[in-house]
């Protein structure tokens, strides 16, 4: 869907505790998510602007996006 927001807590409510813990205590993690977090909200203006670039920048966006998502997911899983 386009302009879906992808939210740590969204994505992964089991975890919604952790994530509060880990950004307060890991800076790298904290880091980490906010990078996130800033290219889900760069992919959903475009998106929702009419995706003004072209394919292939929006698909390294959303690489990059996918990427860091799996690194916090395992990091968290990791972290239990």
């Amino acid at each position: 869907m386009l302009g879906e927001n992808h939210f740590l807590v969204l994505d992964f409510p089991e975890f919604t505790q952790r994530i509060t813990e880990l950004n307060a205590a890991d800076s790298q993690f904290a880091a980490d998510a906010n990078q996130y977090h800033e290219l889900d909200l760069e992919i959903r203006t475009l998106e929702l602007g009419g995706s003004p670039i072209n394919d292939e920048d929006m698909h390294q966006l959303k690489h990059r996006r996918s990427l860091l998502k799996d690194s916090l997911y395992q990091r968290l899983h990791q972290s239990q």
